[in-house]
């Protein structure tokens, strides 16, 4: 059994207010009637037991406020990432030309790279959606403008440093929220979109004056992440990935190659002085449910582990495992990942075991990552 205490703000003088009844603290000395809302098996009762005496009494519809309670508070429909996109054949090609593809990579490459914010400048609220990537990947900012049609690109003066923004309210609501909302994000990111939904929703109710809403969104910002918490996208298999048949039921290829456009490194490492070899990683502050998830999609041995330095990493250097690697992402990348990752794997197939031209291309690429790109060396 569930219960959640719905403060009925509308009861009294905060009627606007009680949309938002989550994120205002009760006065207790001013409703005279609280509601408590038990949940069994998803019907749903009321349980007029529980009374406080209070004062200014405003009736109201009750159906009215438990509509837009349940709007407010809805549960992402996490049913839609059990699609035919989880194991199909994902290619470059295919992430420009079919929508629900680039969909679930734009997903992937947001839970790596993205951020949710919500800013106060001039005493006025600002929703900021974005990724931030190095003028390196410059290209892969303008493949995501293209792909939705709306947002900017600003490159910081002085800095190696570029974001793709979108902070139009009406934008987010018909473009963004759409798709985060049918391809839930599988990190703790997930938590900072809901955040962010609800304080579009708090900003965009006209009911409410200017106050009011900074009041509600204080109180929605001083609500942090808790410890250990996991996006309600794995609920599906109960929060428990043992094995390949259970991770695919919630990482499609489409995301996993977006979130590794993002957070994944093909890498040449010393093995010792005279010996170097191919690696993959990728590493994550939280979520360790999501490096196992990867770890099982492309059938890597080694398990997940925790860093001094305080993040979680998968890492592989086993030339069975660098072989599934090389074959799960042939030909599926849009940004300058895509060429580290073409560079890395040639070289496997063609200079495998020689030291001599490892070091030398491990060497070129890192040349190749202090160059700062532009519009005319880009194809996207």
């Amino acid at each position: 059994m569930v219960s959640l205490l719905l403060i009925f703000t509308e009861l009294v003088n905060l009627d606007k207010l009680s949309y938002y009844s989550n994120i205002v603290l009760l006065n207790l000395t001013r409703c005279e009637d609280i509601l408590l809302l038990i949940k069994v098996n998803n019907c749903l009762s009321f349980d007029f037991n529980v009374r406080k005496k209070v004062i200014d009494l405003k009736i109201i519809r009750l159906n009215k406020i438990i509509a837009k309670y349940f709007i407010i508070h809805q549960r992402l429909n996490v049913r839609h990432l059990i699609s035919k996109f989880s194991t199909l054949n994902i290619n470059k090609n295919l992430l420009s030309e079919n929508k629900d593809i680039f969909h679930q990579w734009l997903v992937g490459f947001t839970d790596g790279d993205g951020t949710f914010s919500i800013a106060r400048q001039n005493n006025n609220w600002s929703l900021i959606f974005q990724i931030g990537q190095s003028n390196y990947n410059l290209r892969v900012l303008h493949f995501i403008k293209k792909q939705l049609g709306v947002g900017n690109i600003i490159v910081e003066k002085n800095n190696n440093f570029a974001q793709f923004r979108i902070r139009d309210r009406s934008v987010l609501e018909l473009i963004i929220f759409p798709i985060f909302d049918k391809y839930p994000l599988l990190t703790s990111k997930y938590f900072n979109y809901i955040k962010f939904k609800k304080a579009h929703a708090i900003l965009s109710d006209k009911s409410l004056i200017k106050s009011e809403k900074d009041i509600l969104i204080f109180n929605l910002i001083k609500t942090s992440l808790p410890l250990d918490y996991i996006s309600p996208a794995w609920s599906i298999i109960n929060n428990i990935v043992s094995n390949y048949e259970n991770a695919s039921k919630i990482i499609s290829k489409s995301w996993l190659v977006g979130f590794t456009e993002a957070e994944g490194s093909f890498y040449l490492v010393n093995k010792s002085k005279n010996r170097i070899v191919h690696a993959f990683e990728i590493t994550q502050k939280l979520d360790k449910i999501v490096l196992i998830g990867i770890k099982h999609i492309l059938h890597i041995s080694t398990n997940v582990n925790f860093k001094k330095a305080g993040y979680y990493t998968i890492v592989t250097t086993n030339s069975r495992a660098i072989e599934n690697i090389i074959q799960y992402y042939k030909n599926t990348m849009k940004g300058m990942k895509s060429v580290e990752y073409r560079i890395w794997a040639r070289s496997y197939v063609k200079d495998k075991g020689n030291f001599i031209s490892l070091n030398k291309i491990r060497n070129q690429i890192r040349i190749m990552k202090q160059v700062k790109y532009n519009l005319i060396d880009m194809k996207i």
